[in-house]
C-alpha cells in the first residue's frame, strides 16, 4: 500500500481528527525521510510502510484510551518517537516525555516534534532509572520484556491521581506469545492485573494479526 493510502486509512480509523492533526500526520513522512537519510532510526526497507507499521501501530493506544487533558505519559525506549510522537499529535493536551538511551534517536524525535510544532513533548537522553517524577501511564513499543519494563518504571506510576477511564498503569505494544512474560511479571508482583488485546480488534491490516496491546495495572 502506498504511503498516501496508508495515511488515508489512518484518517478513516480516526474520523474525529482536526485539520491541524491531519496536516501534522501528513508531514511525518517528509520530516522522517529527511532525518532518516542522515540518521537511520527506521529500517530503510520498512520506510515505505511508515504510516502502517509505525504511526498506525502507535495509534492503537489511542483506540484503547482517550487520554484526558493533563495526563502525563512516559514513553520508554521511544527510538525515533514511537509511540510518543503520533500520540502527542492526537492528544495535544496530554504531556508526553520521550526517553531513549541513544542520543541520535532522541535528536530525530526532537527534530520531528519541532517541525510539527508540538508543544506537549519533552525529551530525555538516558536511562529511565534517572527520572524523578510521577506519570499516569508508561508506554513502550517492543523495547523489552514486560517484566523488565515494569522493573525499570513501576516506581514512576502515580498511584494517587486516577482521572482517566483506565486506572494508571502500563500500556505496551507487543507481539507474539506473551505468556512467559506474564508469568515473569506475576512472579514480581502477584497483585498486578494484566489484560491483553489483539490489535485486530482495532485494525484490519494483515500486519496487526500478531500484534497486541498489553495493559497492566494494580
Amino acid at each position: 500500500m502506498e504511503p498516501k493510502q496508508q495515511l488515508e486509512r489512518i484518517f478513516s480509523y480516526f474520523p474525529e481528527l482536526t485539520e491541524l492533526q491531519k496536516n501534522q500526520l501528513t508531514l511525518l513522512e517528509s520530516v522522517y525521510k529527511e532525518w532518516n537519510d542522515k540518521i537511520n532510526v527506521i529500517s530503510r526497507k520498512d520506510f515505505d510502510s511508515l504510516y502502517e507499521k509505525h504511526v498506525l501501530h502507535s495509534l492503537a493506544i489511542a483506540k484503547f484510551i482517550g487520554f484526558k487533558p493533563g495526563t502525563k505519559v512516559l514513553d520508554i525506549g521511544t527510538g525515533g518517537g514511537f509511540p510518543g510522537i503520533p500520540l502527542a499529535i492526537l492528544f495535544p493536551e496530554t504531556e508526553f516525555t520521550l526517553i531513549d538511551s541513544i542520543a541520535k534517536k532522541i535528536k530525530v524525535a526532537e527534530a520531528v516534534s519541532e517541525a510539527l510544532e508540538l508543544e506537549n513533548t519533552d525529551f530525555v537522553i538516558g536511562r529511565v532509572e534517572q527520572l524523578n517524577e510521577p506519570f499516569h501511564f508508561v508506554t513502550a513499543r517492543a523495547v523489552a520484556p514486560c517484566e523488565q519494563l515494569y522493573r525499570w518504571s513501576n516506581k514512576y506510576i502515580d498511584i494517587n491521581e486516577d482521572f482517566n477511564s483506565k486506572i494508571n498503569g502500563f500500556i505496551f505494544l507487543k507481539g507474539g506469545d506473551l505468556q512467559q512474560e506474564f508469568k515473569d511479571l506475576k512472579a514480581i508482583n502477584k497483585k498486578l492485573h494484566i489484560q491483553e488485546f489483539p490489535l485486530t480488534d482495532y485494525f484490519t491490516e494483515a500486519f496487526f494479526e500478531t500484534k497486541k496491546l498489553v495493559y497492566i495495572f494494580q
